[in-house]
């Protein structure tokens, strides 16, 4: 019989969902940092992208009454978003597209 759960560990679980770094795999510990960190700072921009055009919008719509203002926050909120979720699913896309060439 086969228990998942028979060491009952945290790392266990984890381990279970941590990416494998796909193609990136062989890259040392400091360039993986050096990629997390990249990352990171691009999503905290995109973030950022986001927020501005929310207070953009929120301006635009309500202080100043104008319109072009508010749809460039709607561009903005969009464009922001989009980004989160690209870089965000960049390590699957990059293992996916890695283990079909394979």
């Amino acid at each position: 019989m086969f228990l998942a759960a028979e060491k009952g560990d945290i790392n266990t679980i984890i381990g279970g969902i941590a990416p494998d770094w796909g193609p990136f795999g062989s890259l040392g510990s400091e360039a993986r940092v050096m990629i997390e960190v990249v990352m990171a700072v691009a999503l905290l921009l995109c973030f950022g992208i986001a927020i501005w055009g929310a207070a953009k919008q929120r301006i635009g719509a309500t202080a100043l009454r104008d319109t072009f203002s508010a749809e460039q926050g709607k561009g903005l909120i969009v464009a922001g978003l989009t980004g989160v979720f690209i870089i965000g699913s960049l390590g699957t896309l990059f293992t996916i597209v890695y283990g079909m060439a394979v």
